[in-house]
């Protein structure tokens, strides 16, 4: 006889077999046993969770001659041929491939005969959410009303697919993930029966792998055994067999990356590589990893928190110290990001090369949460005391190398009287207030924000009773008032101009001469011919100054 996988061959026959969806089989156990039968169920949670198991079980009970308690005796000739298979009352449907309208109307005209054996004919529609817009219409009547031997039990992982008229005309469970103690003393006593010699360890390391996934664990429980035929199946041989990585690694690249070790880090990488494991698989599990560090540290009861033996969880207390939340939700986000793009990635060791990296090198980043990681490794650079005596020893000698003449770069140091001053720039004449006035454009455009937006409603102008080479800088926007009031910026406008013109030039910032408070005197346009005969009191010819923008 050929094999039979272990979810196959140890798939629940009856509702008290079932592990994990104990609030779904105690409310349909009643309905059963108080003859209260719904017309339409929608299962829905995760893969290998038992909709599809539950829903074969409930099509027993509810045509079983003798049932027991509200479970299928799994005795009578019913149980028996749905068991088989045989049954013309239980119909499984896969609407991944029988999507269309044209299979539904095929239900349709089936649901008027009544079935042949047993009390009810029962539909079992998986992966439903599949079905097209038109085949989800075609089904809503029969749904809503059908006959009264017909039950239709839906199974989905997808239930915000299907819609809301197909959700309101049926009644909902949904399957929760199987804990990771339910999966593993369900595997422990599946082995006992097979008569198998298996590691506790590795027991629960397969239940925590699957995920809350039951079927996912006896699969993977399967191909360990099968690798390790006839051997006591130990904790490090389902490493081994599953390219999983053992915690003591993530103890040490985590410490490695604490102490900005970046080498030692990708060496650990390398090893990990060279002995096969999968990288995918190594993501994942120090995410995991992460994460239980982060729950150890925010818990007050950390042997509740996370499920590890005690010599791990003392270890994993005592790297807790060590770093602070912040940085711990910096690696998982770092990680997970890694873990998304991995999945499509042809190049996965460069990838995980990158993110180690930027683990150990917060300096590579700019958000907030490497910021805190930056400065976690300032402080214990600075708590150690051999950093701050280097420093010390630093400081010393840049004293000595100034004190004998040297500067530290080795120069020759130059005394603060032989530095020569930087010349100041000359102060700009009357004639240099026409250059501004037109070059005005390519000075406001030196200056940013609410400035520059001001200045390009402002008008430069002088003050016609005394003619001094002052500029004064008239707003008629009454919001420049903010501008006025920042002393700033009169020091950015003074610096464009003294770029421009290469002199150094007085400026005031007045309001339009209407405005209350707003100063200025006889302001007036600046006018180059009356500005020079006020103050040269001679007639001179004026060049056109080009811009030379």
């Amino acid at each position: 006889m050929s094999y039979t996988a272990l979810y196959r061959k140890f798939r629940p026959q009856d509702f008290e077999d079932v592990k994990g969806q104990e609030h779904i089989v105690t409310t349909l156990k009643n309905q059963i046993k108080a003859d209260r039968i719904g017309h339409a169920y929608l299962f829905c949670g995760t893969r290998g969770t038992g909709k599809t198991t539950i829903a074969k079980i409930l099509a027993k009970a509810v045509n079983c001659e003798h049932p027991v308690d509200g479970s299928p005796c799994n005795d009578c000739p019913t149980c028996r041929a749905i068991n088989a298979g045989t049954s013309m009352n239980v119909i499984e449907i896969d609407a991944a491939s029988n999507n269309g309208v044209d299979n539904i109307r095929e239900i349709r005209e089936e649901v008027a005969y009544r079935p042949t054996q047993g009390r009810y004919k029962v539909y079992i529609i998986d992966e439903v959410h599949m079905l097209s817009a038109g085949a989800f219409n075609a089904l809503l009547k029969t749904l809503e009303e059908p006959p009264s031997y017909v039950i239709f039990i839906l199974a989905t992982t997808e239930a915000h697919k299907i819609p809301i008229t197909i959700l309101s005309r049926c009644q909902r469970y949904d399957f929760k993930r199987i804990t990771v103690e339910t999966i593993a003393d369900r595997l422990m006593e599946l082995m006992k029966k097979e008569g198998n010699d298996v590691e506790e360890k590795a027991i629960r390391y397969i239940a925590k792998a699957a995920d809350g996934s039951m079927r996912d664990a006896l699969s993977l429980l399967d191909q360990c055994i099968a690798f390790y035929l006839g051997e006591k199946l130990t904790y490090e041989k389902v490493l081994e067999n599953l390219g999983a990585v053992d915690t003591e690694v993530f103890s040490s690249l985590l410490r490695e990356i604490l102490a900005q070790h970046t080498s030692q880090a990708i060496r650990i990488l390398e090893d990990l590589i060279i002995r096969g494991r999968e990288l995918g698989q190594f993501v994942t599990d120090f995410i995991w990893y992460l994460r239980n560090l982060l729950l150890i540290s925010a818990s007050d009861n950390p042997e509740e928190a996370v499920d590890v033996s005690r010599e791990n969880l003392e270890r994993m207390k005592e790297e807790a110290q060590m770093v602070d939340t912040e940085t711990l939700m910096r690696y998982i986000r770092i990680f997970s990001q890694l873990s998304n793009e991995i999945r499509y990635s042809s190049q996965k060791r460069v990838l995980v090369e990158i993110a180690l990296i930027k683990l150990c090198q917060p300096v590579m980043e700019t958000n907030l949460d490497s910021l805190f990681d930056r400065v976690r490794v300032l402080e214990e650079k600075l708590s150690d005391p051999a950093f701050l005596a280097g420093i010390k020893a630093s400081e010393k000698e840049k004293e000595t190398a100034a004190s004998g003449g040297i500067q530290g770069n080795g120069y020759p140091r130059i005394s603060e009287t032989e530095r020569i001053p930087e010349p100041k720039p000359a102060k700009a004449a009357p004639e240099d207030l026409q250059y501004v006035k037109k070059n005005w454009n390519s000075i406001i455009r030196e200056t940013k924000g609410l400035l520059q937006q001001m200045l390009l409603e402002s008008t430069p102008k002088y003050d016609g009773n005394t003619g001094e080479p002052v500029l004064y800088v008239e707003f008629r926007n009454f919001l420049a008032q903010t501008c006025i009031d920042n002393p700033e910026t009169v020091e950015i406008l003074k610096q464009a101009i003294q770029k421009k013109i290469g002199k150094e030039l007085e400026v005031k910032l007045v309001m339009k001469k209407n405005e209350p408070g707003s100063g200025g005197g006889n302001l007036a346009e600046i006018s180059v011919d009356n500005l020079l005969q006020q103050n040269i009191h001679m007639d001179v010819t004026v060049e056109n100054i080009e811009d030379d923008d």
